[in-house]
């Protein structure tokens, strides 16, 4: 099973990588699938890459339900 975690764009892409803020912790990431990401627009990142942009709402949504299963595991 694969896993993409929500982020959203804090910089614009340059050279086809865009720093990317995932719960507090950026990443530059390669937008090649996205190339046309601008900062605050929400992505699926996996392994290094934005493979789709997502709404700002799926992205909240699937960022708590992640907290969710973390805090069940470690309870």
């Amino acid at each position: 099973m694969c896993l993409g975690i929500p982020g959203q764009v804090v910089e614009p892409p340059i050279g086809g990588l865009a720093r990317i803020d995932v719960s507090g912790v950026r990443r530059e990431v390669s937008v090649a699938f996205v190339p046309d990401v601008q900062p605050g627009d929400w992505v699926l990142v996996h392994v290094g890459f934005a493979l789709a942009k997502i709404d700002e709402e799926e992205a909240r949504a699937t960022l708590d339900l992640l907290a969710e299963a973390i805090a069940a595991e470690l309870a």
